[in-house]
Order: C-alpha cells, then structure tokens, then sequence
C-alpha cells in the first residue's frame, strides 16, 4: 500500500493477474511498450491512480483489470485492443471520458458499470455485441451512439442511466434484452426500427 510509483521496463511482455491489486497509493505507472497483456484485476482498487497509458503493444486488457480505479479520469485504449472484458473498467466513478478505438469488437458484462462520472461516449462501428449491464448505473451519461454494426444489446445495458435523453436503436438490432433502459428517466425520445422482433421484460 506503500508503492507510489512503478516503471515496467520494455524487457516485461505481460502483466499477471492481480499484480498491483490493491495499491491503493499508486498515482503512477508507466508501461513499457512490450507488454501485450494485462491480467485479472492487475491495477483492481489502484484508488490513487489518476491516468495510466496503455501501450500500442497491448491487445487484451484483462476482467476487472481497472475495476475500481475511482482516481481515474480519463484513458485511451489503444487500437491494438480487439475485446475489452467483463468489469475492466467498472466503478471508476472519477471516470469522465474514455476513447473506444475501432479495433474493438465487443464491449463485456459490466465494463462501464457504476462508471457515475461519465458523460457521453462512442462506440466505434467496429463493436458487434454490448454486453449484459455494460453501461448499468452510468447516472451521468447524457447521450449514446450505437453504431449499425451492433447486432445485439445486453441485459441491463443502460439500466439507471438517468441523465440519459435520447437513444436510436440501429437496423442491425434484432433483439432488445430485458431491462435494458429501465429506470432511465430522463429518456424522453426512442427509435425502434423495424429489424426489431422483440423486445424483453420491463
């Protein structure tokens, strides 16, 4: 807990599974372009990071890698990342803005989850799926773009996101999972197109 600063050479190629989990005084970390994974939970409840660089080298960014990172403010991910998994980047609430690059396929469960701060993002026409809860509890997050490569939205995937006004459901959308703009109570205007067969419970 005592750990301010760490420099990972370029000689390191992956970062492990909870490698900093819980350093909580760790403000910063510079990643040496070598690396091409980060793990499990590696930088979980890092609370005193502020901003972090990921490398181009980088390609998986591992669940819950930046999960509760309250510190964070803002991160690019670069656009050698093809899948940003489950959590990654859940409850960091100091989490204001965050570039998604076109390599992305898929966003997972939970990846911005209780991501309070945030206020608007886009998703690249490169993602096809938006997993269950993605952006659940993102209270401050106004407006949303889902690109027409979308073909399927998740459970819960905007679920409480109350400053949200306006969203579009694209023609690639097939289905509309359960709950997925519940309690979104700013939404004054949908789209609906006509790909849509079904839409799920509440």
């Amino acid at each position: 807990t005592s750990l301010t600063d760490v420099t990972i050479d370029n000689s390191v190629t992956g970062i492990g599974d909870y490698a900093f989990n819980g350093c909580t005084n760790l403000t910063n970390v510079t990643i040496g372009n070598s690396v091409t994974s980060i793990g499990w939970e590696a930088f979980y409840g890092c609370t005193g990071l502020t901003s972090i660089t990921i490398p181009n080298s980088v390609t998986s960014i591992g669940g819950s890698a930046f999960c509760e990172c309250t510190g964070l403010t803002s991160i690019t991910i670069p656009n050698s990342v093809t899948r940003i998994a489950k959590y990654a980047f859940a409850d960091c609430t100091g989490l204001t803005s965050i570039t998604i690059p076109n390599s992305v396929t898929s966003i997972g469960e939970h990846t911005f989850a209780y991501c309070t701060g945030l206020t608007n993002i886009t998703i690249p026409n490169s993602v096809t799926s938006i997993g269950d809860e993605a952006f659940n509890c993102c209270s401050r997050l106004t407006s949303i773009t889902i690109p027409n490569s979308v073909t399927s939205i998740g459970d819960y995937a905007f679920r409480d996101c109350t400053g949200l006004t306006s969203s579009t459901i694209p023609n690639s959308v097939t289905d509309i999972g359960e709950q997925v703009f519940k309690n979104c109570t700013s939404l004054t205007d949908v789209t609906i197109d006509n790909s849509v067969t079904g839409i799920g419970d509440y």
